[in-house]
């Protein structure tokens, strides 16, 4: 994900009783990625507040805070059977990870040692960080939960270690209160936070109040960080055969820009673009004749795509249009950008990279 906010329906790591209600409010405010514990509601009311999150077109996430194996192993089991996106914390990794492999549940676990109830982060740096590379080595774990500002020691060194430990998005999650730990988070290369006990406190200075000016007061907070992010961004470049040497043209003037960032293309303009910029870190998949948009398509949906820029041409023979059309479908379903002209390619660097 490029870096953004979780909304968690959280207060002192349990959730609120009245989640599905104040659940409009978050969506109200602009958020789209929402989350809740696997405390604090029946299962039923918490398979339910997962549909609503669903519905309106947002991403779930469910967070684990359970630390005895029996708990962490029923959580795991939850969110396979409530269907959320992603599951974050635990720390039996090793125990949850095999688990999930049948499903599609994204899953970014504790490093470190975990305890108490809230969570405390204990350890050093270092093997903070040791314990984020043998996580992230996992196959079926996808990032990291990373408890930052619930470690006593230096913050801002631990979440630079973390995230440079792993090619993997880490989210930072706990105690995030000011805009300055938000910059911070930004900063370390993280790719998200989450956030909520504070919002409810009404901690986030904001235009008005109640739930709606907390969330539309992160979410600007958020797009300020975001520009100085330096989480790298994983973009797919695509264009038609009539269009090529226009995305070539519109990757050399961003080249500077984009040699930050990976880049992931279809077979021919992969090729294309590997050879008239080398210094470019690209990942060629299939030509689009052999299955490469439908490639694109699955790196959509699995959430592993923060763009896609594809140069279609209006010309072109109608049949061309159906692959382009199920991937711009995909990027609605799963609110990613998509840029099909310089232009809105343009639009995309200037708001994101």
């Amino acid at each position: 994900m490029a870096f953004d906010f979780i909304f968690m329906l959280t207060a002192e790591d349990r959730t609120i009783p009245d989640a599905r209600a104040r659940l409009e409010d978050v969506l109200a405010g602009g958020a789209r990625h929402i989350g809740f514990k696997d405390v604090g509601l029946p299962f039923e009311d918490l398979k339910g507040l997962a549909a609503d999150i669903r519905a309106s077109g947002g991403r779930a996430y469910l967070e684990v805070v359970s630390l005895d194996e029996e708990s962490e192993l029923r959580s795991a089991r939850a969110a396979i059977d409530l269907e959320v996106d992603c599951l974050l914390g635990g720390t039996r990794a090793a125990t949850v990870a095999p688990m999930l492999r049948a499903h599609p549940v994204r899953y970014y676990p504790f490093p470190g040692e975990i305890v108490g109830h809230p969570s405390i982060l204990k350890g050093t740096v270092e093997t903070i960080a040791d314990s984020a590379r043998r996580l992230a080595d996992l196959e079926t774990v996808h990032g990291l939960d990373l408890l930052a500002y619930r470690f006593d020691g230096d913050v801002p060194e631990l979440m630079k270690a973390v995230c440079s430990a792993t090619e993997k998005p880490v989210i930072v999650a706990g105690s995030i209160d000011t805009e300055d730990r938000i910059v911070a988070v930004a900063e370390a290369g993280a790719a998200a936070f989450t956030v909520g006990t504070a919002a409810f406190k009404g901690a986030f200075p904001a235009i008005g109040e109640g739930l709606v000016a907390q969330v539309q007061a992160i979410l600007a907070m958020t797009g300020r960080a975001r520009q100085r992010s330096s989480a790298p961004r994983k973009i797919a470049l695509v264009a038609h055969n009539n269009r090529k040497s226009q995305l070539l043209a519109w990757v050399r003037r961003h080249r500077e820009t984009l040699s930050r960032h990976a880049i992931i293309c279809t077979g021919g303009t992969g090729t294309l673009l590997g050879k008239a910029e080398p210094s470019l870190s690209i990942r060629r998949l299939q030509r689009g004749s052999h299955g490469g948009d439908q490639q694109l398509g699955a790196l959509v949906a699995t959430g592993e795509l923060d763009a896609v820029v594809f140069f279609a041409d209006p010309d072109g023979p109608a049949s061309l249009d159906f692959d382009l059309l199920a991937l711009m479908r995909l990027a609605i379903k799963h609110d990613i950008p998509i840029a099909c002209s310089p232009a809105a390619a343009d639009l995309f660097v200037a708001a994101s990279l």
